[in-house]
């Protein structure tokens, strides 16, 4: 039974009916919390201004007396040293400075408290920062190596649940936290549920859906949830302003999503895969009365689940590995350059997101616009994958990206505002691109090793994660170093996407010989010579054979011409 068949036969259902429209808005809903639970590091690890704290006359701390801090340049801008004091003597300060021996003084204006101020992640250890997020997708990384697995051993569903209670059970955890490797370590385990719940909601939609629902699904379901899930975040983080008690209150959403158990259904694909043809009857069955509708007597005959299951077998015999995503010149072209598109949107996308508190204005606000423009993006997203070639909605969305965040270093201090008009627009066109690589990726590898090309392109995009949070601590330094860096590797895989071949109103690559070729504008021109010139050959051909002396003086001059 193909994906075809099954569509067909469970059409009685319709497209959109109050099944449809509810398992839809719940396994939406699943998402919010992937929204802000990695992004929520931009409040939770925040570092506010801080000096050393200086000696009192009995040698303890005491609160900033500037006269003891030495001033430094940062940016062009003399500012008080955050990492060193004047040497103190009883008979008074010296010239000599030294480290902050009696810790730092951390200013309230913003924080009560954030993971920096709680133990000390600045100076020689600022760079624990940007590492703790690369934990989270140290984790998010695993996660996508392990949860395909798990989720087409055990089922959609039960995967799905318990990875939310995983992120739900140790985002609550690290609110305990001792030590920052304990967090850390906890970080991880986040990082590992949040991405496995995510990819068993998008699989568990994409076979429950029919084929005209998938996209809206893909874009205004999955992807604008997760969107609001990063809305929501800056509205926490301005009224709590404690570390622990904002990652409390995030984290405690997670258990209202239990009673979802008894309204999200296994997917009955997957239970066909597996021969269990009466539970995936019922399910339709289920369905049916929902939407109001009379189902066949008998959905799934005996032969079909038999003939199901037979090739289940069959292709378990004829495993394909990854090896096979090199094996030939257009699969390893198609795998190579996909690998690095989606590693760099990931650079650019979470790049933009972690910089936020780094932008000139309210961290808050800046945040607040930054998620409201994701919603825009993958409302946008959506529009264009339907009118819209796909080349073109990849590699438009990503130039107009990189065109932006390079334009910033040549706005000046005063116009703030236009400098993160320009970053939003930014992310805005990065954020497009997000969402159109996953339809586009899934149309370019064919059946057979499909899966494998998306889980090598997701563990690329996991690489770029990794990588990003260091673009933010870049801009603790430099604020405009970041974005030449971001802007430059957007515009160039901008350019690289022009490459791909087109997937739109194409049938999709079945087997490894239907992989097309890039679209190498060089190559095409060669090609097309390459054919006029056969043809002109056998004009020549023919006209010699005609013995015309005419057309033979004629031929004479056509190839002198040519050559």
């Amino acid at each position: 039974m193909e994906t075809q068949d099954y569509d067909v036969i469970t059409s009685f259902l319709g497209d959109w009916g109050p099944f449809q429209r509810t398992v839809f808005f719940l396994l939406s809903c699943s998402t919010i919390p992937n929204g802000y639970v990695g992004l929520s590091m931009v409040f939770l690890a925040d570092t506010p201004s801080h000096y050393c704290r200086v000696p009192t006359g009995n040698g303890s701390g005491s609160t900033l007396n500037q006269s003891l801090i030495p001033s430094v340049a940062v940016n062009g801008t003399l500012t008080l040293s955050r990492c060193t004091r004047f040497k103190w003597r009883r008979d008074g300060q010296v010239n000599e400075t030294e480290e902050c021996l009696q810790g730092w003084e951390y200013s309230k204006e913003r924080y009560i408290s954030t993971i920096v101020t709680e133990w000390d992640l600045v100076c020689k250890e600022d760079w624990k920062v940007p590492f703790t997020t690369s934990v989270f997708f140290f984790g998010v990384l695993t996660g996508s190596f392990v949860s395909g697995q798990f989720s087409d051993r055990y089922g959609r569903k039960k995967i799905l649940f318990i990875t939310m209670a995983l992120q739900t059970i140790f985002s609550l955890l690290q609110v305990i936290s001792v030590t920052w490797e304990m967090f850390c370590v906890l970080f991880f385990f986040v990082g590992l549920g949040q991405i496995s719940n995510y990819v068993s909601a998008f699989v568990l939609g994409n076979e429950i859906f029919s084929k005209s629902t998938r996209i809206a699904y893909s874009t205004l379901g999955i992807c604008v949830f997760y969107s609001l899930g990063y809305v929501v975040l800056p509205l926490f983080a301005y009224f709590i302003r404690d570390w622990r008690m904002l990652l409390l209150a995030i984290s405690l959403p997670g258990i209202l999503y239990i009673p979802l158990w008894w309204f999200i259904p296994e997917s009955p694909r997957w239970l066909l895969s597996q021969g269990r043809m009466h539970e995936a009857e019922e399910i339709l069955r289920a369905a049916a009365r929902k939407n109001g509708v009379t189902p066949p007597e008998v959905i799934f005959n005996q032969e079909e689940s038999l003939e199901l299951m037979n090739r289940n077998i069959k292709k378990r015999k004829h495993l394909y590995t990854y090896f096979d995503l090199i094996r030939t010149t257009n699969i390893r072209n198609l795998t190579i350059l996909n690998c690095l598109i989606w590693m760099m949107i990931t650079i650019g996308y979470f790049g933009i997101s972690l910089n936020t508190s780094n932008m000139s204005g309210d961290p808050y606000i800046n945040c607040f616009i930054s998620a409201v423009t994701e919603v825009v993006a993958y409302t946008a997203a959506w529009v264009i994958l339907r009118y819209v070639s796909r080349r073109i909605a990849l590699s438009l969305p990503l130039l107009l990206s990189g065109s932006m965040l390079l334009l910033i270093q040549f706005i000046p201090d005063e116009y703030q505002v236009l400098s993160i008009i320009l970053a939003m627009t930014g992310k805005f066109g990065v954020t497009v691109a997000f969402s159109v690589v996953y339809v586009y990726s899934a149309e370019l590898f064919p059946t057979v090793v499909r899966n494998m090309g998306m889980g090598a392109a997701s563990m690329s995009s996991r690489i770029g994660g990794i990588i990003s949070p260091y673009f933010a601590y870049i801009g603790t330094y430099n604020k405009i170093l970041p974005y030449i860096l971001m802007g430059g590797i957007t515009m160039a895989i901008g350019i690289l996407s022009l490459l791909l071949p087109e997937t739109q109103a194409v049938t999709l690559p079945e087997k490894m010989e239907d992989v097309q070729q890039l679209h190498c504008i060089l190559w095409t021109l060669k090609q097309n010579l390459q054919v006029l010139e056969k043809k002109h050959k056998n004009k020549t051909l023919q006209v010699q054979q005609s013995n015309d002396p005419g057309l033979m003086s004629v031929a004479l001059q056509l190839n002198s011409m040519t050559k």
